[in-house]
């Protein structure tokens, strides 16, 4: 049993952030699968199977949080469990494979361009805009607005300690749009002078609750304090569906070092524990809307996105443990 290099390059470059963004992430796990499929060397249906079982328990085990990445990798591998399972040819499953792979490709950066659309209308002329950390759906909401006229500025913070802040700072510039950039504490100083806050979104509950890079609930907290409206841009394939369940989310722990360096840590009274979670959870009393490719909904409606797009998911174990 052989996992393609380029998925463990792809596993890697995930689990280390080279790869970030939920949509990202997940579009890169489906594509993953994808070269697992096209290069594999399997000799029959069972060698196929249990190759793609591999590969996607390995791109499942770089990011606890992302719910982006397990919902592509389910919605790949159920449809290759259903075709195997069926008693179709190699050469039909590993169709079956690529084929789905595409597809999801394809419908999340459709999801995006469609998220924009909605997102835009939302936005009004010269609204001062509030965003957090990177988010395609979240960038694309803005660069819709301002291409159809809308006169806006965006107040961006750098989202420490990886500033995933200063990726969004440059395309929206490169945009042509006006851009502030500060520090995270900065944020319910220029609050006062903020209309609207739009932020991505890494997983959404069932109870609307959205968590994304930490920092963005103390965001959503101080808007709702000055009455900024706070929209969340997520893509459909964001949610969560074991929540509907009562399952909680996990939270990313990531290495300390990312806060304080290696070398300068270790001159650091032994006392002190540097903790650095990846994500918060903030509240969908928080939230205003969200706003996905099949429209704009209230954080309450999240649990009926759930039961339309994943309740199949609720009656399977995941496809790749069986």
């Amino acid at each position: 049993m052989t996992i393609v290099k380029e998925v463990l390059e792809i596993a890697e470059k995930i689990k280390n952030m080279e790869i970030r963004g939920a949509g990202k992430i997940a579009r890169s796990a489906a594509l993953a699968l994808q070269i697992q499929a096209e290069k594999s060397n399997a000799k029959n249906e069972d060698e196929f199977w249990n190759e793609m079982k591999e590969a996607a328990k390995l791109l499942y085990n770089t990011r606890p949080t992302a719910v982006s990445l397990p919902n592509a990798l389910r919605y790949v591998m159920y449809r290759v469990k259903l075709t195997y399972n069926g008693g179709a040819s190699l050469d039909e499953i590993k169709f079956m494979a690529t084929n789905s792979a595409k597809e999801f490709i394809h419908n999340s950066e459709n999801a995006v361009k469609k998220i924009a659309e909605f997102g835009a209308k939302r936005v009004e002329d010269g609204d001062i805009i509030m965003t957090h950390c990177h988010s395609s759906a979240a960038v694309g909401v803005m660069k819709k607005a301002w291409e159809e006229g809308k006169d806006i500025k965006v107040i961006v913070t750098e989202t420490r300690p990886r500033y995933q802040g200063k990726i969004t700072a440059k395309q929206l510039a490169e945009a042509g749009i006006p851009v502030i950039y500060v520090v995270d504490g900065a944020a319910r100083h220029y609050m006062k002078m903020t209309d609207k806050v739009i932020m991505g979104a890494d997983t959404i509950t069932a109870n609307g609750a959205v968590i994304n890079k930490i920092g963005t609930a103390l965001i959503a907290l101080t808007a709702k304090e000055h009455r900024v409206w706070v929209m969340t841009a997520a893509e459909t394939y964001k949610f969560h569906p074991e929540t509907l369940l009562g399952q909680l989310v996990e939270i990313e722990e990531r290495d300390p070092y990312e806060v304080v360096p290696k070398e300068e840590l270790a001159t650091w009274p032994k006392n002190i524990v540097v903790k650095n979670p990846a994500f918060d959870v903030t509240p969908p009393e928080y939230v205003d809307v969200i706003i996905t490719e099949k429209g704009v909904i209230p954080p309450y409606a999240a649990i009926d996105i759930l039961k339309d797009e994943f309740g199949w998911a609720l009656k399977y174990r995941e496809p790749w443990e069986d």
